[in-house]
């Protein structure tokens, strides 16, 4: 993507989740871009009660606004579903959850964008890692006119040390210490884990690590029955109650939670070229997808099941690599 020019950027629009990265961020577009208008876009996804501080934050770090849109519905019925149908898991294991969240946060920057008549959109994502990809594809394929900015393919910060000085340097309030270990990403679909002690594959994860769910060792010995019924691919009831989207998952989470179920551990392909190791915990998603994928091999024929498999892998991989908008 072609750096924007920072002469001609007034007014900004930030991909804002009030953690490190994009707390940081905003003193230094404001540093670096003309002491350009910072305006936070947060999606409320379902990360709960991490979100509270997320309004006052912006504020108090030099935003001049902070939407917080609620589109939790708008991302299981949209975003979610559409990959349950597919069948769509990227190299066995990975259940997709950061990669559908980025499409739908992009289109929300870019309505933010035009709404508020800005310059520019910048997001937080590293630029060794898959979102800086995803972000930008989605923005380019809905507005291919308006300038990205990704700081950290630009600043100085080269470590989340140097960040955590910077944020005290300019009394940014933020969530984290030197001592913080892992790098999460968090919505009601799942959560990740990766970085610190994970990027050695020999290292088992942590007991201490696991937010979510527990481990099965220590869920309850004894055997929980779950109805889940289906309508053209998707849930629609858990054990006979009919719920939207967003309460289907959330319902399924406290099920799946409970009994230790949605645990994945993956050294995963990134589309940048890289290997890297990632930890998931998606109870819901793990119990919806293993239903899903039972009644498709109850109800459809062998060459239709089989041909579904390898449709399946090619449409996990396009969400994986960001082409929502694109294919």
């Amino acid at each position: 993507m072609a750096k924007a020019k920072k002469e001609n950027i007034k007014k900004v629009v930030l991909a804002y989740s009030g953690g490190l990265d994009t707390s940081v961020i905003i003193p230094w577009l404001k540093d670096h871009y003309n002491d350009c208008e910072v305006i936070c876009v947060t999606a409320d996804l379902g990360q709960g009660d991490e979100l509270d501080p997320v309004h006052d934050k912006a504020l108090k770090s030099g935003a001049s606004k902070c939407y917080i849109l609620d589109l939790k519905e708008d991302f299981i019925e949209n975003y979610v579903w559409p990959c349950v149908k597919a069948g769509a898991v990227y190299e066995k294991k990975y259940l997709l959850g950061t990669s559908f969240a980025r499409p739908l946060i992009a289109k929300h920057l870019v309505d933010i964008a035009h709404k508020e008549g800005a310059d520019a959109i910048a997001h937080g994502a590293t630029g060794k890692g898959n979102d800086q990809v995803r972000f930008e594809l989605g923005v380019k394929a809905l507005d291919p006119d308006i300038a990205i900015i990704a700081p950290w393919r630009e600043w100085e910060l080269k470590s989340r040390d140097q960040e955590i000085d910077y944020a005290a340097a300019h009394n940014i309030p933020i969530p984290v210490s030197h001592s913080d270990d892992y790098s999460m990403d968090r919505n009601m679909w799942h959560l990740s884990h990766e970085g610190s002690d994970l990027e050695d594959p020999w290292n088992a994860p942590q007991d201490k690590m696991f937010k979510v769910t527990c481990t099965p060792e220590a869920a309850p010995d004894k055997d929980e029955y779950v109805e889940l019924e289906f309508v053209e691919g998707v849930p629609v009831a858990v054990n006979g109650e009919k719920l939207s989207p967003a309460k289907i998952v959330e319902k399924l989470n406290e099920i799946g939670i409970r009994n230790g179920v949605g645990i994945s551990d993956i050294v995963e392909n990134r589309l940048v070229g890289m290997k890297s190791r990632g930890v998931y915990e998606t109870p819901a998603g793990s119990i919806i997808y293993y239903a899903h994928n039972e009644l498709e091999n109850l109800c459809l024929d062998k060459d239709t099941y089989h041909y579904k498999e390898g449709l399946a892998i090619k449409y996990a991989e396009l969400v994986y690599d960001g082409k929502w908008f694109c294919a």
